[in-house]
């Protein structure tokens, strides 16, 4: 008999030399400091800073794959869809979802609205859709991956969806099916398109068959949570709705929401090597976007989030108020956390990146923002203004 032969275990070789470790942490280090320091005056996009993930540290380091239906737990064992159901069932709530919803966890925005179009598809062939010249740039980059005719729908002076404008536009196409695009928190100026005004001018169109998707990246979740708001839900005539988790929650990690009010009519195919089923754009989904969703749902609940709007837009109020005081012209739209004023002067807006469109630029309140991250803007704007060399 020949003698066992024994084999020594070597250590895990790693990828990096020291050397390289070191300019990597310098890399990490560069890249963090340059974020720190913009903090105090990137105060123009829409990414909430207040909510504290570092409890979830622990998840950092194991993949995570939500792949498949949320409903059915996949063969791996590498997984979070029992978080998932949480957080969809919260957000069932919140956006009144009758009975026989459907809905996961997305990579952002951007799916969901691909999402909800291809569900409008699904239902209703041959359809056309409409969107504002507002809406999210993602409606017709999706209308044109799913081969769907896009029709622009102006827009008021704030940016809300010119209904006038939607029955003319829906009734030269009245023997086909429409699927609208109402966006629930404009980019610019966060103005919300009122879903009972979408299915009124449909009607005055005579167009019967459509399909209401909702894009609530921004505005969805804080509007949910306040009482004197305008129509845009799932009980309010949305057939489906998105929101973006990095904006109003804050995630470290890019994703999203989507809600339909009906399962899938098509496309679930069962996956046999994952003992699942598949009701995704993505197939394979992030569980560490999911687990942070769960954290920032269960850790404050419907009535924190409220609070949470409730201070943000406290803050946008303020701002208006501290940018008239000094003559410089500001407005905002009803709830919105979004506050719109004249473009900086040059140099200060090169330390100061507000997002501008025309002769507006804005600065997005989301909680985390504080009343002196306005005082810092507006004395630095009255300091330039008082002294422009």
């Amino acid at each position: 008999m020949s003698a066992r032969r024994t084999v020594a275990v070597q250590p895990p070789r790693t990828c990096a030399t020291a050397g390289a470790g070191s300019a990597i942490d310098g890399r990490l280090q560069a890249i963090l400091e340059r974020i720190l320091a913009a903090e105090l005056t990137t105060i123009g996009f829409p990414a909430a800073r207040d909510i504290d993930y570092r409890p979830l540290a622990p998840l950092w380091g194991r993949l995570l794959n939500n792949v498949g239906d949320p409903n059915t737990d996949p063969l791996h064992t590498g997984h979070v869809h029992d978080l998932e159901r949480e957080v969809l069932d919260f957000m069932a709530d919140l956006f009144r979802a009758p009975s026989g919803w459907s809905g996961y966890v997305t990579s952002g925005g951007t799916e969901g609205n691909l999402y909800g179009l291809w569900l409008g598809r699904t239902r209703l062939s041959n359809s056309v859709v409409y969107h504002s010249t507002a809406a999210h740039y993602s409606v017709p980059k999706a209308c044109h991956l799913l081969g769907l005719p896009a029709v622009e729908v102006t827009t008021t002076a704030t940016g809300q969806m010119d209904y006038s404008d939607l029955t003319r536009k829906a009734a030269r196409h009245r023997s086909r099916p429409a699927i609208v695009v109402a966006t629930i928190g404009t980019t610019m100026t966060e103005a919300v398109d009122d879903v009972t005004h979408v299915h009124n001018a449909l009607d005055v169109a005579g167009i019967r068959h459509r399909h209401v998707h909702s894009d609530g990246a921004l505005a969805g979740v804080p509007l949910a949570t306040t009482t004197s708001r305008p129509a845009f839900d799932l009980a309010d005539g949305a057939d489906s709705i998105s929101v973006s988790g990095h904006k109003f929650f804050g995630t470290p990690v890019v994703c999203g929401i989507v809600l339909n009010r009906r399962k899938p009519e098509e496309f679930s195919p069962t996956v046999p090597y994952l003992a699942t089923c598949d009701t995704t754009i993505s197939g394979s989904r992030s569980g560490l976007a999911t687990a942070m969703l769960w954290h920032a749902t269960t850790s404050l609940g419907a009535a924190g989030h409220a609070d949470r709007a409730r201070r943000a837009r406290e803050v946008a109020a303020y701002a208006v108020e501290r940018l008239h005081h000094v003559g410089w012209p500001a407005w905002r739209n009803p709830l919105s956390f979004t506050v719109l004023l004249r473009p900086l002067p040059a140099d200060m807006a090169a330390t100061w990146p507000l997002p501008t469109e025309g002769d507006w630029s804005h600065v997005i309140c989301m909680p985390g923002v504080e009343t002196s991250h306005i005082d810092h803007l507006v004395d630095t704007l009255a300091a330039y203004a008082s002294d422009p060399d």
